[in-house]
């Protein structure tokens, strides 16, 4: 698409003096949605009926423009009244702005960024009100939220793949608002990679803090889900956690993280020789093969033993 032409974009902006020439009800930026939606939607029936207005072609062509009808067009500009035309035969379909779309693209995601920060159905609609002069019912938040809500849960409930090479668990601690409360919260993560070597997210969960005994009910879940067997589990080192994985899959090899390992290992060395201690580490577990790692080891123990 060119760009739209210097000249005409001054000749339009050249009367505004003010935001509200601009923004306002009456404003540039209002007329301009208007015109160009109306506009594109009067060429995209030309090109259904397949002749121009008042064309004589379209004579006893079995279908016509039969007038418009109003329609309000909600987005960040605030509304626009708009007037759609519509044929003889009922066959047009707008592909601009389809038929019950009230709302451009990107209005939907203003709902839910603003039902994601903890507000209110009431305080979406005061702030919506605020920033983009736009009247929201609550049954439309809702209903923007709620099918927001459906396929989350569709999407937890799905299907997984019957096996995952690796399988990668975590939780991170995050502060959301419960009942106008900031709190901590605990978010579960299962990070798998398929057999085609892709990673996925199997799922989340949220509790107050982090125990194996949730995790066992997570690892459950993903096997009733039809998650049958994991190659490796890529875990930390929290208490009971590797238990936890043992007792839904027996057969898979836990791997602890590497960062765990070497924080709990440097419980046992001075403050002073910690720096030297984890360059030392490092040789272990960069080394390219198994006989590199335990002549590295060898090396290590050499030196530190004492």
């Amino acid at each position: 698409m060119s760009k739209l032409n210097k000249q005409l974009v001054d000749q339009l902006i050249k009367d505004c003096k003010t935001p509200e020439d601009f923004f306002g009800e009456n404003g540039l930026i209002k007329s301009f949605v208007k015109t160009v939606m109306e506009s594109a939607l009067n060429a995209e029936l030309t090109t259904h009926l397949g002749y121009e207005k008042h064309d004589t072609t379209g004579y006893n062509s079995g279908n016509s423009r039969n007038g418009t009808t109003p329609k309000i067009l909600k987005g960040e500009f605030g509304e626009v009244e708009l007037e759609v035309p519509r044929d003889r035969n009922g066959s047009y379909a707008p592909q601009v702005l389809p038929k019950h779309q009230t709302r451009f693209e990107g209005f939907d995601e203003k709902i839910l960024s603003l039902y994601a920060r903890g507000m209110t159905t009431r305080d979406i609609q005061a702030q919506l009100q605020d920033l983009y002069g736009v009247e929201v019912s609550h049954t439309l938040i809702s209903n923007v939220t709620d099918a927001v809500l459906d396929e989350v849960k569709t999407w937890q409930s799905r299907s997984l793949d019957s096996i995952y090479p690796i399988v990668y668990l975590d939780a991170i601690v995050i502060k959301v608002k419960d009942n106008k409360q900031v709190v901590n919260k605990a978010i579960y993560l299962a990070l798998g990679v398929n057999l085609e070597g892709h990673k996925e997210l199997l799922g989340m969960w949220v509790s107050p803090n982090e125990g194996a005994k949730f995790w066992l009910n997570v690892l459950t879940e993903l096997k009733n889900r039809g998650v049958q067997d994991i190659l490796f589990a890529c875990v930390d080192g929290l208490s009971g956690f590797v238990e936890a994985i043992e007792t839904v899959y027996p057969r898979t090899t836990t791997q602890l993280c590497i960062v765990h390992v070497i924080r709990n290992s440097l419980r046992y060395v001075g403050y002073k020789e910690r720096k030297t201690v984890i360059e030392d580490l490092k040789t272990i577990y960069e080394a390219s093969t198994i006989d590199e790692a335990e002549v590295a080891l060898h090396s290590f123990a050499a030196k530190w033993d004492k």
